[in-house]
This record gives structure tokens, sequence and C-alpha cells, in this order.
């Protein structure tokens, strides 16, 4: 037992004297987020954008919500809710930490005609062309 005694504290003064020849660790300093200054109430811009925008998402959570509209989370939550009571979205998970919507059928078909007219807009060759096949019949 006694050489071993004698090894350890061969090993402890050699640790010790290559602890003394490191230097000591510098702490890196960390990025510090950007503050986010959302609102705490609603506007009339932010209330308009949550009616525009928020039927045209295709999930719906509070923190995409509060993101999108730049409001708080609780603001968020009030608002889902009345869109909730409009009939604007259904609920897919209602869950007190953890809400989940999605736009409604008909609420859905609405945009999706919106979004056709605007993308179907037709360049005047083929508008000719579609007048020249009506003819032909």
């Amino acid at each position: 037992m006694g050489k071993s005694k004698e090894i350890q504290a061969q090993k402890a003064a050699a640790r010790t004297a290559t602890e003394s020849k490191k230097s000591k660790k510098k702490w890196s300093k960390s990025r510090v987020k950007e503050k986010l200054n959302n609102k705490v109430l609603f506007d009339t811009k932010a209330f308009n954008a949550l009616v525009k925008e928020v039927p045209k998402m295709k999930l719906i959570t509070i923190a995409r919500v509060s993101e999108a509209i730049g409001v708080t989370g609780s603001v968020a939550k009030q608002g889902l809710r009345y869109l909730e009571e409009k009939d604007l979205i259904k609920p897919v998970v209602k869950h007190h930490k953890m809400m989940i919507y999605v736009v409604k059928k008909e609420q859905q078909e609405e945009v999706k005609e919106e979004t056709t007219k605007k993308s179907t807009k037709k360049s005047k060759k083929e508008k000719k062309q579609k007048e020249e096949e009506e003819d032909e019949e």
C-alpha cells in the first residue's frame, strides 16, 4: 500500500504542475437577443391585420400570430378567440398551453378563389387563341 500512495502523490504533484502552466479559461461573450417590442393592445392597424392575414394562414398558432402582427402572446390569444367566435377559424387542438387552429372550409374556398382570380390574368395572345378556338366551333 505504501507504493500506491507514493504514486498517487506523484500524480497529484504532476497535475498541479501542469495546471499552473495552463492559462485560465476565458469566457466568451454570449450574444444578446434583441428584445421584442410587441404591442400590448390591439390598435386598428393590428386588428385589421389580424382579420385579414390570419385566416390566410394554413396553420394558426399563438406564436405565429404574435410574430406576424407584432403583439404579445396574450393579446394574440384574445384575437384568436375573437376569430373563433366569428367562425373564421376552427380549433384543432385546444389546450391551455397550446392552441392550434385551421381555417374553416368555407374560408379556404374563398381564399382560393381570390388567389385564382389574381393568377388567372391571361396575356393578349392567350385571349386571342381562345377566341379563335371558339370561332372555329
